[in-house]
């Protein structure tokens, strides 16, 4: 007679993932202990790191090839150091840490990254900063300030003409060498004028209508 054969043990229903257990517990409590008493030492030896790192760049060679610059950024006169090759984009914000221009398709096809020269915007990522020496550069840091805003930036914030302000600081760029540009009054001609500035959010109606509100007070003002 053959030997019966035992019944094979059926797995549990449903799935284990999530569930406790008392060794998994208890893993978890000391790693936390662990974590938390190695805390303080984790962290002086991450200052310590960070100091080690500054210092190395601190002595790194000045980079290879790199000319004299002079550019005068917002009123203010900076002598660099910087690649021949390097954008006024990356300029600003790598060397004077002016990161309002933001860098978006760096292809001169989105707005992001408008600034001023002489009065006249231009998409710094297509521009070399060693071509504006002695040029009077304009960024969004140089428009206004919390308390003194430029009416722009008022009439942005008033008609809620950003959604996730990724495109908002070369908007207002825009809008502002707008101002003195021959544009005619209807919003046709505004968006012409601005459609070199892309919002991905969407806010293009509420734009217009902030830069319109701007161009009839200023229209109010000049008649009276």
């Amino acid at each position: 007679m053959a030997p019966q054969r035992q019944p094979k043990e059926t797995p549990q229903s449903g799935s284990q993932f999530g569930k406790s257990t008392r060794r998994r517990f208890l893993s978890r409590l000391g790693m936390a202990s662990l974590l938390a008493s190695a805390g303080p030492v984790l962290g002086e030896h991450l200052r310590a790191e960070s100091a080690a790192t500054r210092e190395t760049k601190e002595a790194m060679p000045a980079v290879e090839g790199a000319i004299p610059v002079t550019l005068r950024v917002n009123g203010k006169k900076y002598d660099l150091q910087i690649d021949p090759r390097t954008t006024l984009l990356d300029c600003l914000r790598e060397h004077l840490h002016l990161t309002g221009s933001k860098k978006g398709c760096d292809h001169g096809q989105c707005g992001a990254c408008t600034v001023h020269v002489n009065g006249r915007r231009m998409n710094s990522c297509l521009c070399l900063a060693a071509m504006y020496q002695g040029d009077e550069i304009t960024t969004i840091e140089g428009v206004g300030q919390p308390g003194n805003l430029h009416p722009i930036q008022e009439a942005f914030v008033a008609h809620d003409a950003y959604q996730c302000g990724y495109c908002t600081c070369g908007q207002i760029m825009s809008a502002v060498a707008l101002l003195s540009e021959p544009v005619g009054p209807e919003d046709a001609e505004v968006k012409e004028f601005m459609s070199g500035n892309i919002c991905r959010c969407g806010a293009y109606q509420n734009i217009v209508e902030a830069i319109q509100s701007v161009r009839q007070s200023t229209n109010r003002q000049n008649a009276g």
